[in-house]
């Protein structure tokens, strides 16, 4: 069957991984895809959001299945578009993703089904949340309501910070309209972990877990980022959480979307904290995370083609999904000054390290072609990926495979993962 996934990162690129291990699949398209993928697929100069263009590129080469990889199109309605014309595509609805478009829709949800998460009150406008201000307790977040490429959350310590954070967010518009409504909850403190999920509008399958680590620089500090690198498993996402889990969570999740008439077909990714009165949702993403599509794909052992087309089928319920009993870690390389400001268009040298490699991949986040060489084209440049038999010998073999590439300003993170050592 011919597969065409929409994307251009890192995520997309593992997703690609996976598809292109299926014995299903005989031909592979991606728009617009980067350096890394075209290893692996034909990339098509058709931009995520060029919903007619991805449409009719699908009716023209009959398609038979795309993988929607990112945000932005699937809250924009990519999928309605490619069902309107009879083409089979992975992913939510408009309406379901809504789940992630709007932080304010996933809130209310989550409070009217009872599933448990922090405290909050939804704002329309900078003064009612001003004046809500003056009488909450600190440290407190603010969350601009739509997409904000992972980075419209702000921790606030003092009223000062926040009344600031809410100038900037509503106000300014740092992050566009997504701060046209803005929620403001309260400061949860745990450990973090992510979970990603099959659904076919009315079964759910848990995948292994992650956990990011979104700041910029060691120890988590400096700025929040798309993603600095992942493990997983989680040694903090116990038996006893993931039965709380599936007790009030997962399930929950999908029967609420049903019963407000929005069905879940796709990825829901549970992003969770474990506080000391229990797991709660941070958010919700309707979509792979990136990076932990890196280090999760890798450990499935299922053809994801069958997992997906049993999905959009409703016959997700026959699937035994599976996972290796490893661990694997991602290490980001950026270009230095990510996520503010960088040089892009260096050279990318020593990717040729990572061919034939069992258990090592190097995963293109943003590269491209510029005079017959592949050079940077984003902040976020490489995922560096290895699996080892625990999360010790993962951790270890990816920084060692991080320095088998190499470009100017390359700059990664010398912690991700160390929590594991405190585990």
């Amino acid at each position: 069957m011919k597969v065409l996934i929409v994307g251009s990162g890192g995520r997309e690129h593992a997703i690609a991984t996976a598809v292109a291990k299926s014995p299903k699949a005989e031909k592979i398209y991606c728009a617009p895809g980067n350096a890394g993928i075209a290893e692996l697929a034909e990339c098509v100069a058709i931009g995520a959001m060029e919903f007619d263009k991805l449409v009719n590129f699908a009716k023209k080469e009959s398609i038979d299945l795309t993988i929607i990889g990112m945000d932005d199109p699937l809250v924009g309605g990519v999928v309605d578009a490619f069902e309107a014309e009879g083409l089979r595509v992975f992913g939510p609805r408009k309406n379901a993703a809504i789940l992630e478009g709007s932080k304010a829709f996933s809130k209310d949800l989550m409070k009217k089904y009872q599933i448990p998460t922090a405290g909050y009150e939804n704002f329309d406008s900078a003064e009612e949340a001003l004046a809500y201000l003056e009488t909450a307790s600190f440290p407190i977040v603010l969350k601009a309501d739509g997409l904000a490429l992972g980075k419209g959350v702000l921790i606030c310590n003092t009223k000062e910070e926040a009344k600031a954070g809410v100038k900037s967010i509503m106000l300014d518009k740092q992050f566009g309209t997504a701060g046209n409504r803005m929620v403001i909850e309260e400061f949860m403190t745990g450990r973090e972990v992510s979970v990603l999920s099959f659904c076919d509008g009315k079964t759910i399958k848990t995948m292994t877990s992650a956990q990011d680590h979104k700041r910029a620089l060691d120890g988590d500090q400096g700025l929040n980022t798309g993603g600095m690198g992942t493990f997983s498993p989680s040694p903090f996402y116990t038996k006893e959480v993931e039965e709380f889990c599936e007790k009030h969570v997962y399930q929950k999740t999908v029967d609420a979307m049903a019963a407000e008439g929005r069905p879940f077909v796709g990825i829901i990714f549970f992003g969770l904290m474990l506080t000391e009165k229990g797991p709660r949702v941070l958010e919700y993403n309707a979509r792979f995370g990136d990076p932990e599509a890196q280090v999760v794909l890798p450990r499935m052992k299922n053809d994801i083609i069958e997992v997906m087309e049993a999905c959009i089928d409703g016959k997700l319920d026959s699937i035994d999904l599976q996972f290796e009993d490893n661990a694997a870690v991602c290490v980001v390389l950026a270009s230095e000054g990510y996520p503010v400001k960088y040089e892009k268009g260096l050279e990318i040298r020593g990717l040729e390290n990572f061919k034939d490699k069992e258990g090592y991949y190097v995963f293109h986040a943003g590269t491209t072609f510029q005079e017959g060489k592949i050079v940077t084209n984003g902040g976020r440049v490489l995922g560096v990926t290895a699996k080892g038999k625990d999360l010790k010998e993962a951790r270890a073999n990816a920084y060692q495979a991080a320095q088998w590439v190499d470009f100017d300003n390359k700059y990664c993170r010398s912690d991700i993962g160390k929590a594991i050592d405190e585990a």
